[in-house]
């Protein structure tokens, strides 16, 4: 799937299942919080944090889709092309950064 291809899954959805879309200081708060619950994983996962017995069940996955969704909405909504904007940001990086990293010795 590709992103403009989840962009319309989730403005189908949003229109099938939804009211409408939270407003976007709604969704930048629920993407904060949707973004901590990633943090919380990965530091107590991943991390040096010890994992609550009642975190051991939770899936990374469902939470980084979480994310995704979050993001999604939030360009719909403000009318970004994200696939478009994604390439762009993907050449700009390979262009810039390529030989820096390379180049990186903390890398090696």
């Amino acid at each position: 799937m590709n992103i403009k291809n989840a962009q319309k899954e989730v403005d189908d959805w949003i229109n099938a299942h939804g009211v409408r879309y939270f407003n976007e200081l709604t969704n930048m708060a629920q993407l904060t919080e949707e973004v901590g619950e990633v943090a919380r994983i990965i530091a107590r996962r991943y991390g040096e944090q010890s994992e609550k017995e009642s975190d051991k069940d939770k899936d990374l996955g469902e939470e980084l889709s979480d994310v995704m969704f979050v993001v999604l909405c939030l360009a719909n909504q403000t009318g970004i092309d994200l696939q478009e904007a994604f390439d762009k940001k993907m050449d700009k990086k390979a262009k810039r950064d390529h030989n820096r990293h390379h180049n990186n010795e903390k890398l090696k």
